[in-house]
């Protein structure tokens, strides 16, 4: 399996910008589809955003859509969820995952490998 490491979350205010990263070692990440995924507390795990392996085709909850975008670079093995227009919704631990079975999906079980995830706080 690809190890994970997300890092980038903090403390920021309301409609200020916040950008993650996902670094992975182990395995070549331009083989796998990576989510992002989120958990505030008491809340099921929620889909977020999603990128092929090549990062022609992207994913978004329609929560986020249009304020996030997500990206990868695979020479750095690395990928990328840009926050824009952050609301206090949007507070939570956010995870990246990625699953080998070539296909995105919203359903996080999908997903084999999984980041330690990184706190997104947002003050109103």
């Amino acid at each position: 399996q690809v190890q994970l490491v997300e890092s980038g979350g903090g403390l920021v205010q309301a409609g200020d910008s916040l950008s993650l990263s996902c670094a992975a070692s182990g395995r070549t990440l331009s083989n796998y589809v990576v989510g992002w995924f989120r958990q505030a507390p008491g809340k099921e795990r929620e889909f977020v955003a999603a990128i092929s392996w090549s990062g022609s085709s992207r994913y978004y909850a329609d929560s986020v859509k249009d304020r996030f975008t997500m990206s990868r670079d695979n020479a750095k093995n690395t990928v990328y969820l840009q926050m824009n227009s952050l609301k206090p919704e949007d507070t939570a631990m956010y995870y990246c995952a990625a699953n080998g079975r070539g296909y995105y999906y919203s359903d996080y079980r999908r997903y084999d490998s999984w980041g330690q995830g990184t706190q997104v706080t947002v003050s109103s």
